[in-house]
């Protein structure tokens, strides 16, 4: 949620950092804002001083009565106040609903090092990490040897649940838990306490986390119920300190946790459309931060650093870039995504996000920091994808494939596949 006094203090500044993302509706919403503040400052100013006359007049009526004179002629201006306090209280709750209802759509304010472009072909390659392998032998992708190995089943998954769902069968499914077990005891050794989040949340909750305006499309709804399926762990550990203030000597809280996640969008025609690369459902590993402000920058690099981590452990080239105003979204003042190299396709795809959010999504939570009887302010929150298993899993099938159909799996990973090096092909039914 936006600073309401960013745009009372600084309407200028803030106009040219929204001007960098190029979404001229945003500046319409800031003069919006602008326009029914000031109304509804004026009306709240109005209604303190009708009740302030309230009283005055109150207390005349019971003095003129005391001392035995006519207070007819007040009594009937007695009489008018209260049906133009009730009006003026509904115009200043409908302001208030309206400004509120902006600044929850109005985005993050960007930092100074976010790369000026348009979409996601103007983000900056910051660095690559690791060699890509060569092949000397026809290239498959993860489905096509995920069913000649028949660990993999996704013609039953579509004929019982559509498409978008798969079974995992196997060394597969196995390396599925592989990547969640290796990745989350990296984090917990690392400090991050584990969760497993609840998959769903109501309403109220979802829309402290992100604009459900933008993303609510892509999101499973529970029929005649206040609860939405969640798209990842990211939203709940975000919101389970909701309208809470935290003690300032506790931060940072380190979490990493896993869950199911579910989302609507789905691979489009082509090499997405089979597999498990983009899907309705899917595992996925998230850490998350709370900090005091001052922090949020040094555990950007931090989380960064932990996501790198666990992809050059796993011998999986990849790339980061710094992503620009025009492919942000609007809870992330800064965002980084790390991208795997995917031989098949000869390209880095994406396979996780960093975003330092700083105050925007504790604002819309109203989580705050700070002492018992002190000064309370709002704090600071990140999250960043560990790894999103069925995006690795694509990662390890294709870099790690042989001439002879069989995966290597990747050393750190064989300690939680009973020791096993490869994937071989299993009976298929």
């Amino acid at each position: 949620m936006f600073n309401i006094k960013l745009i009372r203090e600084n309407l200028e500044d803030v106009k040219a950092n929204l001007e960098r993302r190029k979404t001229p509706e945003y500046l319409e919403l800031v003069d919006e804002v602008k326009q029914k503040d000031e109304e509804w400052r004026k009306k709240q100013f109005d209604l303190q001083n009708l009740k302030k006359e309230k009283n005055e007049i109150n207390k005349q009526i019971s003095m003129l009565k005391k001392e035995g004179k006519d207070a007819t002629e007040v009594m009937e201006k007695a009489k008018q106040l209260p049906g133009q306090i009730n009006q003026l209280e509904e115009d200043v709750d409908k302001l208030k609903e309206r400004v509120d209802w902006l600044l929850m759509r109005i985005p993050n304010l960007l930092h100074e090092t976010v790369p000026y472009g348009a979409d996601d072909l103007e983000n900056v390659e910051l660095k690559k990490v690791g060699e890509v392998p060569k092949f000397d032998f026809d290239l498959k992708s993860h489905a096509e040897i995920a069913e000649e190995l028949g660990i993999a089943d996704f013609e039953r998954s579509r004929k019982i649940a559509g498409k978008g769902f798969y079974f995992l069968k196997g060394d597969l499914a196995m390396l599925n838990q592989a990547i969640i077990r290796f990745s989350v005891e990296l984090l917990v050794k690392r400090g991050y306490t584990y969760v497993e989040p609840p998959l769903m949340m109501r309403r109220d909750a979802y829309e402290g986390v992100t604009d459900l305006a933008d993303f609510e499309n892509v999101m499973y709804k529970i029929e005649g119920e206040d609860h939405y399926m969640i798209a990842t762990a990211e939203h709940p550990l975000a919101a389970q300190f909701m309208n809470e203030t935290i003690d300032e000597d506790l931060l940072p809280l380190k979490f990493v946790g896993y869950s199911m996640c579910f989302r609507k969008e789905v691979g489009t025609r082509g090499v997405d459309e089979k597999g498990v690369f983009r899907t309705h459902q899917f595992n996925k590993v998230e850490q998350f931060i709370f900090c005091k402000p001052e922090d949020s920058w040094d555990f950007h690099e931090e989380l960064q650093k932990n996501s790198e981590d666990i992809y050059i452990a796993l011998g999986i080239p990849f790339r980061v870039v710094n992503i620009c105003t025009g492919d942000i979204g609007i809870v992330a003042a800064k965002k980084y995504d790390l991208e795997a190299w995917m031989p098949r396709q000869e390209k880095y795809r994406e396979v996780g996000s960093n975003s330092n959010c700083t105050d925007y999504q504790a604002r819309r939570l109203n989580i705050k920091c700070g002492k018992e009887g002190g000064d309370k302010k709002l704090l600071h929150t990140l999250n960043n994808t560990a790894v999103a298993t069925s995006r690795a899993l694509v990662a390890v099938l294709e870099n790690f494939q042989n001439a002879d159909g069989t995966i290597t799996i990747p050393e750190p990973l064989r300690p939680f596949m009973f020791g096993k090096e490869k994937i071989e092909p299993i009976k298929k039914v």
